[in-house]
């Protein structure tokens, strides 16, 4: 997800010295908890996974845990902290991403140079539509200390081997984290309405100003929840990454690939 994952991709160091050898554990079928070689559970569907870890709510607590609904599977998915649901968020609109998954997995292994035991657990696993797996930490740059860089170099080390991208990614840019969370109130199927999105297909086939072209298509109370949901599933395309959407915004026929980045699904930018 390069560039447009849902964040730009944060320089992660991958010089670090690596064991041999590192083991999954994760909730498998029915619940039951396995652990085994990553190399030998390549191909598990993780973005299934139940997490493996809970998401603490605690009186006074300075992060704001919770569940976004995840339009494209009609799941709930966890979340720790804003900058985390601002990510899924932004998963959610990546027309690439079909699946996600919260803490699915810790890792297990043995430092080089200090032998001890270290574990980790990725923020998320993300599926992309051509079936790559993409696993996710959210920590922004200011928070990444010397001990986390090194946990999140060999992590970015271990996907490698098994074939998975890895992306560290921090906040969402302010414009385009406040034209999602303004979409996202219209990415539920029911604004997916037929005859109104071809309407809107015609008007938007030449690009036009957003609130003329609603206008365009019908009455405005009924084409602009559309509008909004074909924005969002990526159908109809605009500068939401860099412009705040308003009446003037410039909108075009897209397709559902417009607004991702062809190397990597609908994470938006890493940062």
């Amino acid at each position: 997800m390069a560039a447009t994952v849902a964040g730009e991709l944060a320089a992660v160091p991958l010089d670090a010295s690596l064991p041999s050898e590192v083991e999954a554990e994760f909730s498998g079928p029915e619940g039951k908890v396995r652990r085994e070689p990553l190399r030998s559970c390549w191909d598990v569907r993780f973005e299934r996974v139940a997490p493996v870890r809970t998401f603490p709510s605690f009186r006074g607590q300075r992060n704001w845990p919770g569940l976004w609904w995840f339009a494209r599977t009609g799941e709930h998915v966890g979340f720790e902290s804003w900058v985390e649901r601002d990510r899924l968020m932004a998963f959610d609109a990546d027309p690439f991403v079909v699946g996600v998954a919260a803490q699915p997995m810790w890792l297990h292994w043995t430092d080089v140079e200090s032998g001890r035991s270290v574990r980790h657990a990725p923020d998320y696993f993300a599926r992309r539509a051509d079936g790559t797996g993409v696993v996710v930490d959210v920590r922004p740059d200011e928070r990444v200390r010397a001990q986390d860089a090194a946990v999140f170099a060999a992590t970015a080390r271990f996907c490698a081997r098994v074939g998975w991208q890895y992306l560290r990614v921090g906040e969402l840019g302010p414009v385009w984290a406040a034209n999602l969370h303004w979409l996202a109130g219209y990415r539920h199927p029911r604004n997916a309405r037929p005859t109104v999105m071809a309407r809107l297909r015609d008007t938007f086939a030449t690009p036009t100003a957003l609130l003329d072209g609603a206008a365009a298509a019908g009455e405005r109370t009924a084409t602009l929840p559309v509008l909004f949901g074909m924005l969002w599933r990526c159908e109809l395309t605009a500068p939401v990454e860099t412009d705040r959407l308003g009446p003037s915004t410039v909108v075009s026929l897209g397709t559902s690939a417009a607004r991702g980045n062809a190397e990597l699904p609908a994470f938006g930018s890493a940062g």
